[in-house]
């Protein structure tokens, strides 16, 4: 496993690069923190749309927090369960505010305290404005992760867990944006095109998919 798991990585910086800056669109931590909410369920071509007006209308995480919910609901209502990110979003800023002077926290069970902060938005903001070691798990991540055999989890908390102990801690937070562009362009669901695949020779699924 070891060595498979290094050829792999070995792979993907050579095919992607290990500097992919983050693929939502922010200037610092608290638009990041925003534009990962609205990112569940909504592509990050859509979220950079919504973020484009969201951030030019609330300049500040304290404007943001004063927020009309239905003129926000109203910005962001293409992103998908906008009522409850509306809602969310607002008592975010407001937590912020209050309990952190205006600043994103960086410890982990802070940031899950926050109102819909789960771990990956966590580690969203650990690995790309703290700069910590941190394992995003998304829906790219876990699908593949899977394929590749690096873990038979199907719960994020424990695919992070088991990537983890896996993966370098170098690699840790370049690996879910190496990943999220394997699984938009080649890695895909429901079929991916292993024809195509640089990983195809050290790919479990790949491997059972050509021995059926």
């Amino acid at each position: 496993m070891k060595n498979r798991v290094k050829t792999i990585l070995s792979l993907l910086d050579y095919h992607y690069g290990t500097d992919i800056p983050c693929f939502l669109d922010h200037e610092n931590a608290w638009q990041l923190l925003v534009a990962t909410i609205l990112s569940a369920q909504c592509t990050d071509a859509r979220v950079n749309i919504v973020t484009s007006d969201l951030f030019a209308r609330y300049k500040s995480i304290h404007e943001l927090a004063d927020a009309d919910l239905y003129e926000l609901e109203d910005i962001i209502h293409t992103t998908g369960f906008f009522r409850n990110k509306a809602k969310n979003i607002i008592a975010c800023c407001q937590m912020i505010r209050d309990e952190y002077n205006g600043q994103v926290p960086e410890k982990v069970e802070d940031l899950t305290a926050l109102p819909g902060v789960g771990r990956k938005t966590a580690n969203v903001i650990r690995g790309n404005i703290y700069h910590d070691p941190s394992v995003v798990v998304d829906t790219h991540v876990k699908r593949i992760s899977k394929r590749l055999g690096f873990t038979e989890a199907s719960d994020p908390v424990k695919i992070e867990l088991d990537l983890m102990k896996i993966l370098p801690k170098e690699n840790w937070i370049r690996y879910n944006t190496q990943i999220i562009t394997l699984g938009r362009a080649i890695c895909k669901a429901p079929v991916p095109k292993c024809e195509i695949c640089f990983l195809s020779k050290e790919c479990q699924y790949f491997k059972k998919v050509r021995n059926r």
